[in-house]
């Protein structure tokens, strides 16, 4: 379901193509791609900023809002698969010199 601030990201798109991409991505390698795309053609730096706000809605969809993480290069991660991962124990003898 589009909400109002997809809404207002799409414009941002139509404006500006790189900032749309840095509230998606924030300071990351997309943003620097979506720069260089808006700076050889308006075009492709459209295509690359819809393309990443399709991914996020995408993510939304599957994971529920704000039930994700971007990871970058338009992928997304379950803050779900994040938190339920168990801490890995240290063997029992662990820097120890004997087994003693």
């Amino acid at each position: 379901m589009v909400r109002s601030s997809d809404i207002i990201l799409m414009l941002v798109a139509i404006l500006f193509p790189p900032a749309a991409t840095a509230f998606i991505s924030g300071c990351s390698c997309d943003l620097l791609i979506n720069i260089a795309l808006t700076i050889l053609g308006y075009l492709p730096g459209h295509v690359h900023a819809f393309w990443l706000i399709y991914k996020r809605l995408q993510a939304e969809e599957k994971f529920g809002y704000g039930g994700f993480r971007y990871l970058g290069n338009g992928e997304y991660e379950s803050v779900q698969n994040i938190h339920n991962h168990a801490p890995v124990a240290q063997p029992p003898a662990y820097g120890a010199t004997s087994q003693a």
